[in-house]
């Protein structure tokens, strides 16, 4: 079915460094029109961390699909008039490196807002606009480490490392940062109040985690006050999921095939059904357990008994018997397998090398009865310089050339190295 994409119509200007970009890529991916403004030498994300996908860094094809490039220099006074005639219009501007860059430059959200009284405005960074941090310079890793979400490991020669995860505060600050987005794009259109959002990668690390961090909060309080829940005999487990370790009826487990996959059987009635079907009902007399969040903590013959059980069939055969008797069990893949998982390929859209440069992830979100429009390939420096000034502020060949002569674009040197970017 023929829609109109659901942001279509919102416009976005964005200033950007590296991986904060990623606060309006899910926004472009549902239809809004984000022109990404650049310095001359471009955004260096190009070149950023890996892998290099035909000189160009996944990165940057990833985060900056479907947005528009325009070369600014905000040194000049032709660039930041051009860059306010963009933002007069505009729903949104996104500062997406540390706070107070672009109001340093004369286009703050206070000299902004005087035009367009309206506009929303998002600085998006490593620790935020207030508090001792916000001036240091970062990197993603930085707001896990802060957020207490990495524990460092340590190898064989005593050196301390980092180990692998998910990078949770480069890609929980964006999300957040887009709600608040869209939440003040909704007020500013019902009453004409624009805002200004700060959003923290570290904050939306450590919001996201809360489990964690609220329970050690909870556990300082007396064990009159708060305890365990009433399977483990309120007895209080370790905090957060680290209480999952001595679990047994939610636990891991290994397959006939070498696999893994979580048996989830905490719940009184899907543990039953698994026995029965089983035909094992006497793990069920002996070990009845509790109505609800029962894990068997800390029973290591059941355990014993479920390691052998669950190496007699593959993965694919326990997750099949989960489904026909009720009992959740779910695989256990990597980052490498799970694009080969049927339920992968059956909700994920990949977005293929021939359109964005390299095989993607696009958007989670299903809009039923609707297909969304899939995102160009991330820009080159300025590649839609010409044609933004032309389609949004309806510049004719003369207006162009009297920017490029006033420097709006930068000098000849810097044009240079725009244009090696390109390349």
């Amino acid at each position: 079915m023929a829609t109109t994409p659901p942001l279509h119509g919102m416009r976005i200007i964005e200033c950007s460094a590296l991986g904060p970009a990623a606060i309006t890529t899910a926004l472009v991916d549902l239809g809004a029109d984000v022109i990404k403004v650049e310095p001359p030498a471009g955004d260096y994300i190009r070149e950023m961390t890996w892998p290099i996908v035909e000189g160009t860094s996944l990165m940057h094809l990833h985060l900056n699909r479907g947005k528009r490039s325009l070369v600014l220099d905000l040194r000049t006074d032709a660039g930041v008039a051009i860059f306010k005639e963009l933002a007069a219009d505009a729903d949104v501007v996104v500062e997406a490196m540390r706070p107070g860059s672009l109001g340093r430059r004369g286009v703050g959200f206070d000299d902004l807002r005087v035009t367009n009284p309206k506009l929303v405005f998002c600085t998006i960074s490593g620790y935020g606009m207030t508090g001792p941090y916000r001036d240091y310079p970062s990197h993603g890793i930085a707001y896990d480490t802060w957020a207490g979400i990495v524990k460092v490991a340590t190898d064989d020669e005593g050196f301390t490392y980092i180990p692998e995860h998910v990078s949770i505060g480069i890609n929980a600050g964006p999300l957040f940062g887009a709600l608040g987005i869209l939440a003040a794009v909704i007020r500013a259109r019902a009453t004409g109040q624009g805002s200004h959002i700060d959003v923290a990668q570290s904050d939306a690390a450590a919001a996201l985690d809360w489990y964690r961090s609220e329970t050690w909060r909870a556990y300082e309080r007396p064990e009159t006050e708060v305890t365990g829940n009433k399977a483990d005999n309120y007895e209080r487990r370790a905090p957060g999921t680290a209480g999952m370790v001595e679990g047994v009826r939610y636990q891991v487990y290994e397959t006939s095939d070498h696999q893994h996959v979580l048996f989830m059987a905490s719940e009184q009635a899907f543990w039953k059904n698994f026995c029965e079907a089983l035909d094992r009902m006497d793990l069920f007399e002996r070990w009845p357990g509790s109505k609800y969040a029962d894990h068997a903590r800390g029973n290591r013959e059941l355990r014993s008994e479920l390691r052998a059980i669950f190496a007699t069939k593959t993965a694919e055969e326990w997750l099949d018997l989960g489904g026909r008797v009720n009992t959740p069990i779910a695989p256990v893949n990597t980052p490498r397998t799970l694009l080969d998982d049927p339920q992968f390929a059956d909700r994920f859209q990949l977005l293929p090398t021939a359109e964005v440069g390299a095989d993607q992830l696009f958007t989670p979100l299903h809009f039923v009865g609707e297909e969304l429009p899939h995102p160009a390939k991330a820009p080159t420096v300025g590649q839609h310089s010409d044609a933004v000034l032309r389609s949004v502020l309806g510049y004719d060949d003369n207006r162009i050339a009297a920017a490029r002569d006033a420097g709006a674009f930068g000098t000849d040197e810097s044009a240079d190295r725009a244009t090696k970017g390109r390349a």
